[in-house]
């Protein structure tokens, strides 16, 4: 971590691992940006975007053609480290729906052994609605496992019991004349919002308009993302972009 973060984060509360409770469930947040459901012995992780690089080439933008790797990567450590019976994907795992016949062979059998022996869940998003069809594992548009519901898009209606990504939430803190920003989950106790997971997606900070209906109360936590450890910062703390 470099002198500025190091700076930044020195007075505020430090955990290795962090556990939260959303409707009731003790959940655990992961510092690559997934949720482990020890009970259920799941993993959670949301936006992925696999081939968002290839899709931009497409259009002529040009980025970096290693992002599917690089996200499979990340994932593969995180399923070794806790070898979860099921894995759900929270949807936008695919950038766009040719997306999966864009990978090279050698992702598509790494994602294939990932999921040997598992249950894995794919939930429908915006960019890949028909839930990420041609890959091995159920397709849907929700799940509800234990009374919560995991969906791509948070609800606006006030809800007991909710896990979501879309809005790839990010926050910023300020301290001693210094700023950092970071990706986050954002929660309430009621309803829990996953970072995006994969290797080329940016965030939306929690305190833009498009959150004052998913935590309208203003009364959730931000838990950023540092390099080895998450940071549980109260939404009043946090700063705008």
């Amino acid at each position: 971590m470099n002198f500025a973060a190091t700076a930044i984060w020195r007075h505020l509360p430090v955990v290795d691992r962090h556990d939260v409770t959303v409707a009731g469930e003790v959940m655990t947040l992961h510092i690559s940006g997934a949720l482990w459901w020890e009970s259920q012995r799941t993993l959670i992780v949301s936006d992925l975007h696999l081939e968002k690089a290839s899709s931009y080439a497409r259009r002529g933008v040009m980025l970096p053609p290693y992002d599917t790797a690089v996200t499979l990567d990340r994932l593969a450590t995180v399923i070794d480290h806790f070898q979860p019976a099921r894995v759900i994907s929270l949807g936008d795992s695919f950038h766009d729906g040719d997306a999966v016949a864009r990978m090279t062979m050698g992702d598509q059998t790494h994602l294939a052994m990932m999921q040997l022996g598992r249950e894995w869940v794919w939930i429908s998003g915006n960019h890949d609605p028909e839930a990420s069809s041609g890959c091995f594992g159920d397709h849907c548009e929700e799940i509800d496992l234990a009374g919560i519901i995991f969906r791509h898009e948070p609800l606006e209606d006030r809800v007991m019991g909710e896990i979501a990504g879309h809005l790839h939430p990010a926050a910023r803190v300020r301290r001693h004349g210094r700023s950092l920003r970071r990706r986050c989950f954002a929660g309430d106790g009621t309803r829990l919002v996953l970072p995006a997971f994969g290797a080329l997606t940016g965030g939306l900070n929690v305190l833009e308009e498009a959150w004052d209906e998913i935590f309208p109360s203003d009364a959730f936590t931000a838990y950023l993302i540092g390099d080895d450890r998450i940071y549980p910062i109260a939404s009043n703390r946090l700063r705008g972009d």
